[in-house]
Order: structure tokens, then C-alpha cells, then sequence
């Protein structure tokens, strides 16, 4: 495979599974382990569970993810940490509880909010400060004023948008400009978004020279609005209306992901890059397939924030791996900090922990239980929360979403499946509710909840 002719992000080309397993010689494998590792961070935007080739996708193509997975691990219980964009990202930048970190809900991508909050210390703060060269182009949410953007917490480098979404084309929202390096608007050009966020960031690591580097590509797809270029739809001959515009989206991400990974290739520090991908929350729309699992975005029933997931790190993560312990988005935070030598803050709780031994030497999960709160004012919703602890899932006041945006089927669930118990081993899909069948279950982990819930606000 000739990587120099593959740099095009519209180039309908996939990395190959013997292109990831290439192996270095003996002595500069030798090298690249004294080096600290570089780290990417791919995040998709309102992906369904199975909206990968890797995780059952029919008609969808993902060459490049499904190369990445097979040359890595592929998780089977991986969760966002919340069923929302803002929150989850809130707990992937800080290794911290949305209800720990302030961020529970949706924050305003215009600075009326004041977003995350300064006191927190990010993974790309604490990279950073330990000598990386740390960059974000996509996707931010976590604030738009200036204490709150990606400059102050940690990024040396920003291309994208503060908001939760956006044209793809015209990079406005509701008629206002959001696209911005650094702290500086920048005019539009009209190109396509996913590919204008691969292109900055493999010019990122194609500029990084030796410093380590902390990347962190946050797309907005398949976030809505719907939109794709006519090259990418003409992938997909068979498919039809939304499903067609969905499909060219995860396309487009896709080739992002490979054009992006072969800069890592042609560079030749592949074998010092540990790359993840996963998505910040469940699926939103029908045309998203979030199958077995009940509930979309803004659930904390699994479709809400059961994500497919991919660790890659050639030469550390075996190929082909399976990793069924259950881990969350947070866990990345502390898991990046132990692989590069730096401490997370002692000053603080950090719930995420390190999942590199259960993804290498297939240790058990970190976690003896975990955790979701989710709460947005701007919802008329109640707070939902909810825990899981080993196969047994506890649900409180969970919200069911009726696949179309801003509408919601039986908002609150009442009566017995107020508090919904779940054997995820038995049914992956939340569809009986065992509260009354296994009432002492149900009752410790209520109690566990409450307990967590007090915990975290003392924290």
C-alpha cells in the first residue's frame, strides 16, 4: 500500500489491517517504547451502538474503523458518561463524574454559559503541562466564553466550533458563526466540516516534530443536521432519503479517521500512538440503530450511552482483542496520564481509572460499580440516575425518547418502572423490569445510588 497517494480525506481508499500490523525493526520498536506516547482521541457525534462494520453495521461502511478495531481492541461494554454531548465530554476532559465536574447537562455554545469550569483540570491541561504539544480541532461545547474555551483548559491549538451543532457547509447555527482558530473567528470557505476537521488535524501531527502530542478530533457527525456532499452519497445507491444522508455522513468520519491514521503511518510513529475512538453519547435519530439496546440520546436506559468503542496501540494492544469488563469515557483521562508518567491531581477525586491493564493484560474492570446523573434545565425533563454494578442495572425516573427531535414518548416513567432493574447479562435490552421479582436487588442499588449521590456532592 503506497501510503503517499492515500493523503485525501475524499479518497474512497481504507487502511488495511496489514498496513496497521506493519512491523518496525526490533531496535526502533526498541525506541519508540523509551518515548512517551502520543494519544489521539476520535469522538463521534450521536453514533448508534451498531453503526460501525465492527459492530454488526450492514449498510454502513467503516473500512477504516473496522481496520482500526481489528488491529486493536474492540470494547463490548464500553458507556459514555452521560446520555447528552456537553456532560459526557465534561467527564472524558476531566476523568470526573458530570455531577462532580458541574456539567450535567447541555452548556450554551454562544458564552451566556459559563461552561466548564476553570478550577478543572483537563487531560490536555495536565499533557500539556508535562511538555506535550496538545491540539482539538472539531467539536467543543464546553463553553464559549474566555475562561471556557479550548485554549484555557490546556489546548495549544483549536479549530472548530464552541457550539453543540452547525451547518456542515455554511458553519453557522440559527444564522450566527461558529467556527473559529484558536480564540479567533475565521471567514467560511463553504468546505465540508468532517473533512476540513481531519485536514487540521493531521496538519497538526504532521507539524508536531518530536514532542509528544495529545490530539483530540471531536466530529459533529452524524449530529444533525443531516448533510453530506454529493460524492459521499453516491456511495450509497441502495439507500434512500435520511438514511442515505446518515450513511454518507459515517462515511465521511470514516475516511477523516484513515486519512488521519495514515499521517501517524507516514510519520512512522505508529507503534507510539495509542488512538481511541467512541461516541460522546447513544444515538438521537431513527436512522441511527442503537440494536439491542433500549433508548436513544438523552436516556440512561443503555441506548442512551452504551457506545461502540476502539483502543489501538500497536505493539502494547494485541490484535483483535475483545474486551467485555465494563469501562467508561472518564477512564481515558487517568489511562493517558499513567502511560505518559504524569500524576493526576491528588487535590481532587478522579473517578475514572487506569483501563489499560484490563484492555493488555485482560484485568478485570476498575469499577466495582458506575455511575449516571443526568439533569438539563433547559429541559422540561426530570433528573434521571442511574448505576450498574457487575450484570444488575438500576434505573430511577428514566426518560424514553421517541426518535424525533424535541419530542419524548411517556416522558417520565411512573409506577413500578419508576425504578426500572435490569439483568443486563439476560437482557441487554431493558425490556422486563425485575424490580419486583429481585426486590432486595433493586433496594441496594437505590442505596448505592443515594449513597454516590452524597458522596459526589461533598467532592
Amino acid at each position: 500500500m503506497n501510503l503517499h497517494n492515500c493523503c485525501s480525506v475524499k479518497e474512497n481508499r481504507s487502511l488495511t489491517r496489514r498496513s496497521f500490523l506493519a512491523a518496525a525493526p526490533l531496535a526502533a520498536a526498541r525506541a519508540a517504547k523509551a518515548k512517551r506516547p502520543n494519544f489521539i482521541i476520535f469522538l463521534a457525534d450521536d453514533l448508534g451502538g451498531k453503526d460501525l462494520g465492527c459492530y454488526g453495521a450492514r449498510d454502513l461502511k467503516t473500512p477504516n474503523l473496522d481496520a482500526l478495531a481489528a488491529s486493536g481492541a474492540r470494547f463490548t461494554n464500553f458507556y459514555s458518561n452521560a446520555p447528552v454531548c456537553s456532560a459526557s465530554r465534561a467527564g472524558l476532559m476531566t476523568g470526573r463524574y458530570p455531577l462532580r465536574n458541574g456539567i450535567q447537562g447541555l452548556v450554551g455554545g454562544r458564552g451566556e454559559d459559563p461552561g466548564l469550569n476553570p478550577r478543572e483540570k483537563t487531560v490536555a491541561t495536565l499533557l500539556r503541562d508535562a511538555g506535550y504539544t496538545t491540539a482539538l480541532t472539531g467539536k467543543w461545547h464546553l463553553g464559549a466564553s474566555p475562561v471556557s474555551v479550548p485554549n484555557s483548559h490546556g489546548f495549544d491549538y483549536f479549530y472548530g466550533f464552541h457550539g453543540g451543532m452547525q451547518d456542515y457547509f455554511t458553519h453557522t447555527f440559527r444564522g450566527q458563526h461558529d467556527l473559529f482558530r484558536n480564540r479567533e473567528p475565521i471567514g467560511e470557505d463553504g468546505r465540508y466540516l468532517t473533512n476540513r476537521i481531519a485536514e487540521e488535524a493531521a496538519d497538526f501531527i504532521g507539524r508536531a516534530g518530536e514532542r509528544p502530542f495529545l490530539l483530540y478530533v471531536a466530529f459533529n457527525a452524524p449530529h444533525v443536521p443531516l448533510q453530506a456532499p454529493e460524492d459521499y452519497l453516491n456511495r450509497f445507491p441502495n439507500l434512500q432519503n435520511k438514511r442515505k444522508l446518515y450513511a454518507a455522513m459515517i462515511s465521511a468520519m470514516d475516511d477523516a479517521v484513515g486519512t488521519i491514521m495514515r499521517t501517524v503511518e507516514r510519520r512512522g510513529i505508529q507503534d507510539n500512538t495509542c488512538s481511541v475512538f467512541f461516541s460522546d453519547n447513544g444515538g438521537q435519530l431513527p436512522e441511527g440503530d442503537n440494536a439491542p439496546y433500549r433508548g436513544y440520546k438523552l436516556s440512561l436506559f443503555d441506548g442512551g450511552m452504551h457506545s461502540p468503542a476502539i483502543m489501538n496501540w500497536p505493539g502494547t494492544i494485541r490484535p483483535g482483542r475483545v474486551v467485555d469488563e465494563v469501562v467508561m469515557a472518564m477512564d481515558f483521562m487517568p489511562t493517558f496520564c499513567k502511560a505518559a508518567g504524569v500524576p493526576v491531581p491528588a487535590d481532587r477525586t478522579i473517578d475514572g481509572r487506569d483501563i489499560l491493564p484490563v484492555v493488555v493484560k485482560s484485568a478485570k474492570s476498575p469499577h466495582d460499580a458506575i455511575f449516571w446523573y443526568y439533569h438539563d434545565r433547559r429541559f422540561p425533563m426530570p433528573a434521571q440516575v442511574a448505576v450498574r454494578r457487575g450484570k444488575w442495572k438500576l434505573v430511577v425516573n428514566g426518560i424514553l425518547f421517541d426518535h424525533q427531535l424535541g419530542g419524548t414518548n411517556n416522558p417520565t416513567l411512573t409506577g413500578d418502572d419508576a425504578m426500572f432493574l435490569s439483568d443486563l447479562g439476560q437482557d441487554p435490552g431493558e425490556t422486563v423490569n425485575l424490580r419486583r421479582k429481585y426486590p432486595q436487588v433493586a433496594d441496594e442499588l437505590n442505596k448505592l445510588l443515594l449513597r454516590w449521590q452524597e458522596e459526589v456532592k461533598t467532592n
